[in-house]
């Protein structure tokens, strides 16, 4: 008998019959003599409404109240399921995330997990019931209903695996595993059948819309053999793993895992601040108190003694990020700051970049034979980034995943 964590995102519950489709599969789990738990999303747009119709009152809701608001959704599905279930004789018990005792910090909209206390659904487990949790949410220590931010319920999904130690996390979905690249963009990509928790992590992070990154983490941390499946097609996904993907004789045919992106970005620069040191906190600083995540920095040191310091945010904070800059500029003692909207991150992921050279020019030859003009370049061990124009995003994909031959099986 195995524990198994299932995870069902918004288009796999997104309408009643889907619902009662996923209390058939988990039924068929359960007589195979697993013992499942079982963590949803709200139904597909249901968050996203919610959403609309707190701007509809105020453009920039308190964010506790946002949380009590959004935290519904998934109350919905959890009920629902459960009802599914038992009215096939399945013995079921839905979960809010503080009713599973699922512990957060108290930053709303973005809470992270800090402890799960989950012996009540052993129990539940252990009476022979299928449990049934509620993503994406949890409470503080106060009390307060928190949410975990977008895709928050793979990682709820994950951290409960950790939690009850299970076999395996499953994570299912619209999507049959993870591919090279989106298939709506490249029609020739091609499913991993396995990837490292190292690649993963990374793609999660550039833009890969797969899994949500503090899932990979916690997996990655507690050792949670994570798969990623598709509830309306059979197949075996990916499974996300330590292991490496590739034998040691295939390392060298294999460069290059995936190609992620996101075009959620925007750059900010602070043009002619002072060259001297504690300037990148003196201009971070205020930005991050705002609860703001920065993603790639680089500064330009002139001959002035001057210096340009520009960096990325995601786009929903880019007029924030600008509105804190310039009230800051004469403190700063900078020229002036500006931005642009209109950007995309482009990412090269694969642990074989470790044991070559020439990843990094063959890549760049790639976008200038486009025509793309690159912005921005971060690098690291397993990836390599470049912010383009976001008019070019598309072509600089399809691009890369031809030179990199990544529709073939090595």
């Amino acid at each position: 008998m195995s524990l198994i964590v299932q995870k069902y995102g918004g288009t796999s519950v997104g309408t009643v019959e889907r619902i009662e489709k996923v209390s058939e599969k988990l039924i068929g789990w359960r007589e195979r003599g697993h013992k499942i738990v079982v963590v949803v999303s709200a139904m597909s747009g249901e968050t996203d409404r919610l959403l609309n119709l707190a701007k509809a009152i105020s453009p920039r809701p308190d964010p506790r109240e946002l949380d009590v608001l959004l935290a519904t959704g998934e109350q919905v599905t959890i009920g629902l399921l459960c009802i599914a279930l038992e009215k096939r004789g399945c013995p079921a018990r839905s979960y809010t995330g503080g009713q599973a005792r699922i512990l957060t910090d108290s930053a709303f909209n973005k809470a992270r997990i800090q402890d799960i206390q989950a012996d009540a659904i052993r129990a539940d487990l252990d009476a022979g019931r299928v449990v049934v949790v509620a993503g994406f949410q949890g409470v503080d220590e106060s009390g307060n209903i928190t949410t975990l931010g977008r895709g928050g319920s793979d990682t709820t999904g994950v951290a409960l695996a950790a939690a009850l130690k299970a076999d395996e996390c499953q994570i299912y979905t619209d999507v049959d595993g993870v591919y090279t690249t989106d298939p709506r963009i490249v029609p020739t990509a091609r499913r991993l059948d396995r990837i490292t928790f190292e690649e993963m992590l990374e793609m999660a992070s550039l833009g890969s819309k797969v899994l949500q990154i503090r899932s990979v983490e916690f997996a990655g941390k507690h050792n949670v053999p994570l798969r990623v499946l598709s509830t309306f097609q059979e197949g075996p996904g990916t499974l996300i793993t330590f292991e490496e993907v590739l034998e040691a004789e295939s390392m060298e045919k294999v460069l290059i895992s995936g190609i992620a992106f996101n075009r959620d970005e925007a750059k900010v620069t602070v043009l002619g601040v002072p060259d001297r040191p504690g300037i990148a906190f003196s201009i971070l600083g205020p930005v991050s108190d705002a609860n703001i995540e920065v993603d790639m920095i680089v500064q330009n040191v002139g001959r002035d003694s001057t210096a340009d310091f520009t960096f990325t945010v995601h786009r929903n904070d880019y007029e924030r990020t600008l509105e804190i800059l310039r009230e800051q500029t004469v403190r700063l003692g900078a020229r002036e700051v500006s931005g642009d909207n209109k950007i995309a991150k482009l990412s090269l992921v694969g642990i074989g970049m470790r044991s070559h050279a020439g990843v990094a020019s063959r890549m760049f030859q790639a976008l200038a034979k486009e025509g793309i003009n690159i912005r921005m370049i971060t690098t690291s061990e397993i990836k390599i980034s470049v912010v383009v124009d976001e008019k070019y995003l598309e072509l600089g994909v399809r691009a890369l995943h031809e030179v990199f031959e990544l529709d073939q099986v090595s």
